[in-house]
C-alpha cells in the first residue's frame, strides 16, 4: 500500500484537502455532490451504508509470497532491477508454502477482539493471485502450498460469522513485468491500459462468482474508480469502501467526516510481515485510535500481518487481545453507536451514542493527565473527579460504568462503587470509582467508559 516518496506526498496532500472538505460540507456520497441518478453512477445501497456504520472494526491482512523476505508487500519490484524480478517472478513462489495457515485461528483472534469484518489482500500490486484463477499462472496454486487460500479464508469468515471483505489491486506489476514496462508504469504502459481493465474484470468475474456473496471491497490505486462501477454492477450488494468511501491511510482527520468512512492502520510500520526493525503500537495506543476513530464516525481498518508459514505473529497477537479485553468490558460504546454532536477530545473524553440516542457514552481516554500523548494509570478502588463540559445533566440522568455492578445495594457501605454527579455552571461533575479488576496489579492503562442515560449536550 505504499507509494513512492513523491506520489505519496502528492496523494496525502490531496487526501489532506478532501478530509477538510469533507469535515466542513455534509454530503450524501464520498466522492460528488451530485446524486447518483445525476451522474449515472452506481453507488453502495443506504441500508449497507448503515450496516457498516454499526460494525465499527475491521482486520485488514496483508499477506502474499514476498513475506517470505519481510520486505514491503510487492513494493520491492518498483526500480528493480531485471534481475531481482527474474528471481522475484520465478524463484521466490517456489518456496512458499503456509503450512500453518489456519484461518479459524485468525476468525477466533479476530472475534476476540471485538473485529466484525475482515479485508484480505485477493491479489496485491505484485499481480499475485491468492486464489485458483484462471487468467495467470502466478498464483497461489503454482506454489508447494497448492490449495486457493481465498476459498479457505472465505469459508472460515462464514463459519465464524464474519463478514468477509476483499482488498484487490487493480495495479498489476507481474502484468507490466510479462510486457518489460516499469512496475508503477509509465509512458509505454498506456499503450496495454484497457487490457489491463479488461484483465482485472476477469479477476472480479472470477472472486464474486466462485465464493458466494462478498459483503466489502477495498480497491487500493489504479483505474480503482472503474472497477467499483464494476463490482456494483456484478455485485449490488458489496459495499465499496476504498473506491467510493473516504479511506484515510495511517492517519485520523481532526474533525469527524459524515459517513460512513473508514480509516485503516499497521500496527507497526509496515502493512506485511516485518520480522526485525519492527515498531509496535501499544495496546493502549490501539484502543484510544478505536476510540477516536468511532467518536468521529468513522470504522477503524486495522491490520494483521502474517508470517510467511501463515501464523499471527505473537506482538500481533498480543495487541489483538489487549484489544480484546477492552472490547469485552466496553464493545456498547463501539458497535451499533453513531457520533453525536461532540466528538471530544483525547486529553478527556470521546464521545459515542446509542442508535436509539438513549445512551451516551464517554470514553475516558484522559483521565486527570494534562499530556494527551499520557496514559494515566488508573488503580483500582480509586476515585477520580471528571469535569465533561460537553455535557449537562436532566433529573432522569443515569450514569455507570460499563462492565462494573451498579447495583451498589449489594454491598457494604466500605464498598463504595457508588457513582456519583452535579451540575455545575462549568458542565457536568462526576466522580467514579474503578472497582473491577482487570489486571493483576491492580492498575489499568487504557479507557474507562461512562454510560449515561437521559444526558444532553450543552451545544
Amino acid at each position: 500500500m505504499r507509494f513512492s516518496t513523491s506520489l505519496k506526498s502528492a496523494r496525502d496532500l490531496v487526501g489532506a484537502v478532501l478530509l477538510t472538505a469533507f469535515a466542513a460540507t455534509p454530503v450524501i456520497h464520498a466522492q460528488t455532490n451530485k446524486k447518483p441518478e445525476a451522474t449515472g453512477e452506481l453507488r453502495n445501497k443506504a441500508e449497507r451504508e448503515q450496516e457498516f456504520m454499526d460494525w465499527g472494526l475491521g482486520m485488514f491482512v496483508h499477506w502474499s509470497f514476498d513475506s517470505q523476505l519481510g520486505s514491503v508487500i510487492s513494493h520491492s519490484m518498483d526500480y528493480a532491477s531485471r534481475d531481482y524480478l527474474d528471481r522475484y517472478v520465478k524463484e521466490l513462489p517456489k518456496t512458499f508454502n503456509p503450512t500453518e495457515y489456519d484461518p479459524d485461528e485468525w476468525m477466533q483472534i479476530a472475534k476476540l477482539a471485538g473485529v466484525k469484518y475482515m479485508v484480505f489482500t485477493t491479489k496485491h500490486h505484485n499481480g499475485f493471485c491468492m486464489w485458483d484463477t484462471k487468467t495467470t499462472d502466478f498464483n497461489i496454486m503454482n506454489t508447494p502450498y497448492g490449495k486457493d487460500i481465498v476459498k479457505e479464508y472465505v469459508d472460515a469468515c462464514r463459519r465464524h460469522g464474519m463478514k468477509v471483505g476483499y482488498y484487490y489491486s487493480p495495479e498489476d506489476f507481474h502484468f507490466n513485468y510479462e510486457r518489460d514496462i516499469p512496475a508503477r508504469g509509465g509512458v509505454e504502459a498506456r499503450k496495454h491500459h484497457e487490457d489491463l481493465v479488461a484483465f482485472t474484470k476477469k479477476h472480479l468475474d472470477e472472486l464474486f462468482t466462485n465464493y458466494g456473496e462478498i459483503d466489502v471491497m477495498f480497491l487500493d490505486g489504479g483505474h480503482k474508480g472503474e472497477l467499483a462501477q464494476y463490482v456494483h454492477k456484478i455485485a449490488p450488494n458489496c459495499l465499496v469502501t476504498r473506491g467510493e468511501m473516504v479511506t484515510p491511510e495511517q492517519r485520523l482527520p481532526k474533525e469527524p467526516i459524515p459517513g460512513p468512512w473508514e480509516t485503516c492502520f499497521t500496527l507497526g510500520n509496515q502493512w506485511q510481515y516485518k520480522p526485525t526493525n519492527e515498531d509496535y503500537k501499544s495496546g493502549s495506543r490501539l484502543i484510544n485510535m478505536l476510540i477516536e476513530t468511532r467518536a468521529k464516525g468513522g470504522n477503524l481498518l486495522i491490520n494483521m500481518g502474517p508470517m510467511p508459514s501463515g501464523k499471527v505473529p505473537l506482538e500481533q497477537e498480543e495487541r489483538f487481545r489487549e484489544l480484546g479485553l477492552w472490547m469485552f468490558v466496553n464493545d456498547k460504546a463501539i458497535h451499533d453507536i453513531r457520533p453525536c454532536v461532540t466528538a471530544g477530545d483525547l486529553k478527556k473524553a470521546y464521545y459515542t451514542q446509542s442508535k436509539d440516542g438513549k445512551y451516551v457514552y464517554a470514553m475516558l481516554t484522559g483521565l486527570t493527565s494534562d499530556d494527551p500523548g499520557a496514559t494515566t494509570q488508573w488503580g483500582r478502588s480509586e476515585r477520580k473527579d471528571i469535569l465533561l463540559e460537553e455535557l449537562k445533566a436532566t433529573p432522569e440522568t443515569k450514569i455507570t460504568v460499563l462492565g462494573q455492578e451498579s447495583r451498589i445495594e449489594k454491598f457494604s457501605e466500605r464498598h463504595d462503587i457508588g457513582t456519583r454527579f452535579k451540575q455545575t455552571d462549568k458542565g457536568l461533575e462526576v466522580s467514579v470509582k474503578r472497582a473491577q479488576r482487570l489486571y493483576n496489579n491492580r492498575r489499568w492503562p487504557n479507557a474507562v467508559v461512562l454510560r449515561l442515560e437521559n444526558v444532553e449536550f450543552a451545544n
